[in-house]
């Protein structure tokens, strides 16, 4: 049995991942920042095949814990990175955790002999800062792909800006290590929808789900998102881990960034699927998903699947 680590795996997107790989055969490290809080991981517990799966204790920055938990893994998975919209200090709680945490996790895989694949989950923003806006050179009907020049403001928010940085830090890091042994793919989700396996209620992207059922805007940017009623480009939290999945286990994919993603709604027609309306407007696909259809393999469910998903799961949980 191969051995996966996944940095991240008991989180909204994580919890998946590890769920896939168990499912798959593997023996699964998942990595934990508080492992005496026993509620925050007991959903991975009732995984099939959970008896597969070793909970390790894990800060990011933290060197030896890093080389600990990937000694003896033959694929890292890397998706603990923060997604935080309301920060207090930019630097402190995204730009170290994501940057310097990406750049010590590549110092330490250099170091680790038995990896031979890496997997980082990254963003959309990591492509496109001002997601969901367009980048720059985009206009309304066009679609943005891998191809595209990526775009960064300085002016956008800093989760995206740490997302860029990290994955500028990896492109960075392939340049400098041409014969580094093991191959480094990242997959790029835009808003990951869909149902948590966790009971946990400090889920950004559950979080947003919410926001966008009631309308409530607690910030600006949230505000300027439903003032101008943008299209925000969605896809099934099922469909990114099988993608984590696919680009693990699949060879000669060294370099390649993909952007994950399904279809996109304007705001307004999301509110009213979220709340089980049919949508007055009709999908587009804003973000290509064609590359990561044809060499991962994945078919993107349709987000109407998603989003009923999501009424059924709310409604078995009212009652």
């Amino acid at each position: 049995m191969q051995t996966v680590g996944i940095i991240g795996g008991a989180g909204f997107i994580g919890s998946y991942v590890t769920k896939q790989f168990l499912e798959n055969g593997f023996l699964v490290k998942v990595s934990a920042t508080d492992i005496s809080n026993s509620a925050k991981y007991a959903h991975l517990s009732a995984l099939p095949h959970s008896e597969n799966m070793e909970l390790v204790p894990l800060d990011v920055q933290h060197l030896d814990q890093l080389k600990a938990f990937a000694n003896g893994c033959d694929i890292l998975v890397h998706g603990g990175t923060p997604f935080q919209l309301d920060v207090e200090d930019p630097q402190r709680d995204l730009f170290d955790p994501t940057i310097k945490g990406t750049e010590n996790f590549l110092r330490v895989v250099s170091e680790t002999p038995s990896v031979t694949k890496v997997v980082f989950i990254a963003s959309v923003a990591a492509m496109n800062t001002s997601f969901p806006m367009l980048p720059a050179g985009k206009s309304e009907g066009d679609t943005v792909s891998e191809a595209d020049p990526f775009h960064f403001r300085e002016e956008d928010h800093p989760y995206a800006q740490a997302k860029f940085l990290a994955n500028r830090a990896v492109e960075q890091f392939i340049a400098d290590n041409p014969d580094a042994g093991f191959e480094i793919t990242t997959v790029s989700p835009v808003g990951v929808m869909g149902v948590a396996l966790s009971q946990r209620e400090d889920s950004t992207s559950m979080g947003l789900q919410y926001l966008f059922k009631n309308n409530i805007a607690p910030n600006p940017f949230l505000e300027k998102l439903y003032e101008q009623d943008v299209y925000w480009a969605n896809v099934d939290v099922a469909d990114v881990a099988e993608s984590v999945y696919q680009a693990a286990t699949r060879s000669k994919l060294h370099g390649k960034n993909y952007l994950i993603s399904s279809e996109s709604y304007r705001i307004s027609d999301i509110s009213l699927m979220l709340n089980g309306s049919a949508p007055a407007g009709t999908a587009r696909q804003v973000y290509s998903n064609a590359m990561a259809t044809r060499e991962l393999g994945v078919q993107f469910k349709p987000l109407s699947t998603t989003f009923a998903r999501y009424v059924q799961a709310m409604k078995a949980a009212s009652t």
